[in-house]
C-alpha cells in the first residue's frame, strides 16, 4: 500500500479547530500524484503523451476528527481500472499517529488528452505501471457504465429566472 506522512499546518485546520475538508482533498491529491509521480508520470511524461488526470467524484467518509499536533499518514490503493486505462478509481485512508483509520474517500477519475480535450486511454507502459499500484480487495474492471453509476446529470440554470 502506498502511503504518504503528512504534518497538520495551522492553515489546514477549520473554524472548529478541527482538519478542515480542503485540507483532506489536498492530502490526498499530494498523495495520489506523488505515486504517480514516482512511477512514470511526471510533468515531462504527461507533457510527451499530451494526457492530464480528470477528476469525476470524490466521496468522503469522515470517522473521528483530526487535530493539529501530531500527523496523519493516507493511503492509497487501487480500487477499478479500465482495461485500457482510461477509467481509475482510488481507494484513500486516513489514519492518525497511533494508526487508527479516522476518514476515507473513493475517488474516481479518467485522462484526458489535453489537446483534443476528449477522454483517452493510457499508453500501454503507463497502464502496467498504474496498475502496479496494490489493489484493494474488491478491485474490479471499470467500464464508462461504472462513471454514471450515480445517475448525476447536468442541469442548467434558467437565466430569465435568475
Amino acid at each position: 500500500m502506498y502511503t504518504k506522512e503528512f504534518e497538520i499546518r495551522w492553515s489546514d485546520i477549520d473554524a472548529n479547530r478541527h482538519l478542515g475538508n480542503t485540507a483532506y482533498v489536498n492530502f490526498m491529491s499530494h498523495t495520489r500524484m506523488a505515486f504517480l509521480m514516482e512511477n512514470g508520470f511526471g510533468h515531462k511524461e504527461m507533457a510527451r503523451h499530451n494526457i492530464g488526470p480528470v477528476v469525476f467524484y470524490e466521496h468522503v467518509y469522515y470517522f473521528k476528527e483530526v487535530f493539529a499536533g501530531k500527523p496523519v499518514t493516507v493511503s492509497l490503493e487501487l480500487k477499478g481500472l479500465s482495461k485500457d486505462g482510461m477509467y481509475f478509481e482510488f481507494l484513500h485512508n486516513f489514519y492518525d499517529h497511533k494508526g487508527k483509520n479516522v476518514a476515507s474517500c473513493e475517488m474516481m477519475g479518467a485522462w484526458i488528452d489535453l489537446k483534443e480535450r476528449k477522454l483517452t486511454a493510457l499508453p500501454q507502459a503507463l497502464f502496467e505501471n498504474l496498475n502496479s499500484l496494490d489493489h484493494t480487495e474488491d478491485f474490479r474492471e471499470l467500464t464508462k457504465e461504472d462513471t454514471r453509476k450515480f445517475g448525476k446529470r447536468p442541469k442548467d440554470m434558467n437565466m430569465k429566472e435568475v
